[in-house]
């Protein structure tokens, strides 16, 4: 996701590509064309064009202003939409040499739309020189740059966890799990109170992943930290490795009976529903959608978040944290100077905690004065310690692999294919050039 993933959702899409690419429609994607279109015929006006996705609006926006509190003259044209229509027509514009001046841009390699297909194509402009990239922690490194050089800008990182409603919680008498045997001991108990466990809703295909990234890091890296590097190299698959230990607990949780009935059925706002309502006890989830889910609850302080534990210690829990679908400035922009002054900004550190706040992110750097989202508490030990790994998908090889993934996990969940096919299917997209 990752995500992305990419990644969240504007209510229908999750932003961030890494996480996250989802089918718009045509008809969709007809009726957002003449709004990008539209922006990018700013050139020209003296205008920085700006193409955000829709679930970043408001802290865009919010920036965009502070911006212009130092730099009155500045002239902006905005415009976002949803995460899938975004990438095609975007793309698309870029290609044609029509494209904004700063764009929506997904960390990472595995989308038409990711920083490394970007910037292999040339369309990219250079960050290297700006001050806040000398900050990005070098294990961040390949979802910023490509060839040592930075293209991206995010505010940080969204993690994978589950969303929990703690109302539900307490009428079962439990409290969030820190081990697998615990979480299946809990989920059991609220099972038993009549109380969904976890609400899934793979209907809408980016949720398919969520679990299996939140169950990977601990089945895979914890115990080869290489994993990536020998994927790349061939010396490793899906297939045989620590993938078929996470899907095999996956689909454990629906053998008993731990998901809402029919989760192929089902779609993302229906799980959100379920949680806040209290329905369901949790969703597992990226970080960034906490919003929504609060939005939808009758007291958003119901809900809070813990790490999904997909191992047997809690002392040495691992967990995916996806750098967040950021910007990046056109090659071909009209208005390089200004767009270039305004990501530089964008890279103060104070404006890096405003960006990562509003989408519960966690800020690639941190100072004495930044106050990341209460509910992200729990997941702060766990990144300082480093154990925690990107969103699977933003070292991927191309744009194959994650729907692949998504198929894998419905067909899974459908009982028309066991653990070794749906990974085999994983392991015949990753061999696909890119």
């Amino acid at each position: 996701m990752t995500t992305g993933s990419r990644f969240r959702p504007d209510r229908r899409t999750l932003g961030r590509r890494g996480l996250l690419r989802i089918g718009g429609g045509a008809a969709a994607l007809a009726a957002l064309s003449p709004v990008l279109t539209a922006c990018s015929d700013s050139g020209g006006s003296g205008k920085l064009r700006l193409v955000g996705v829709a679930d970043q609006q408001k802290p865009v926006e919010e920036l965009v202003a502070r911006y212009r509190t130092s730099h009155p003259d500045a002239e902006f044209a905005t415009s976002f939409a949803p995460t899938d229509q975004v990438q095609t027509v975007l793309r698309t514009q870029l290609a044609g040499g029509n494209a904004p001046d700063v764009h929506v841009l997904y960390p990472g390699s595995g989308s038409a739309m990711s920083m490394v297909e970007l910037a292999k194509a040339g369309l990219l402009a250079d960050l290297s020189e700006q001050s806040w990239t000398k900050e990005v922690p070098s294990n961040f490194h390949p979802a910023y740059r490509h060839e040592g050089k930075t293209y991206l800008y995010s505010a940080g990182s969204s993690v994978i966890g589950a969303i929990h409603n703690k109302k539900a919680f307490a009428r079962a008498g439990v409290e969030p799990p820190r081990t697998w045997d615990e979480l299946l001991d809990v989920c059991a108990e609220l099972k038993a109170k009549g109380i969904i466990p976890i609400a899934l809703g793979t209907q809408t295909p980016w949720v398919t992943q969520l679990i299996s990234y939140a169950l990977v890091p601990n089945a895979v890296y914890a115990r080869n930290p290489a994993f990536d590097a020998e994927m790349a190299s061939g010396k490793a698959h899906f297939r045989d490795s620590g993938w078929a230990d996470a899907m095999g607990k996956y689909q454990e949780l629906q053998r008993r009976g731990f998901f809402n009935e029919n989760p192929n059925g089902t779609t993302y706002e229906q799980q959100t529903s379920m949680v806040a309502s209290g329905r369901a006890a949790m969703a597992v989830q990226v970080s960034a959608v906490l919003a929504n889910f609060r939005q939808a609850a009758r007291n958003p302080d119901d809900l809070g978040m813990f790490p999904f534990p997909g191992g047997d210690d809690a002392a040495k829990l691992w967990i995916p944290a996806g750098i967040v679908v950021g910007l990046g400035i056109s090659a071909r922009s009209r208005n390089s100077a200004e767009a270039k002054a305004f990501v530089e900004f964008l890279g103060k550190q104070q404006n890096v905690d405003r960006w990562a706040r509003s989408v519960a992110a966690i800020p690639f750097k941190r100072d004495a004065a930044t106050r990341t989202d209460p509910a992200l508490d729990g997941f702060l030990p766990l990144i300082d310690d480093s154990r925690a790994v990107p969103f699977m998908d933003q070292s991927w090889p191309n744009a194959e692999v994650q729907p692949a993934h998504f198929a894998a996990v419905q067909d899974l969940l459908a009982g028309k294919t066991d653990v070794d096919g749906a990974l085999g299917q994983m392991d015949e997209a990753y061999g696909k050039k890119s």
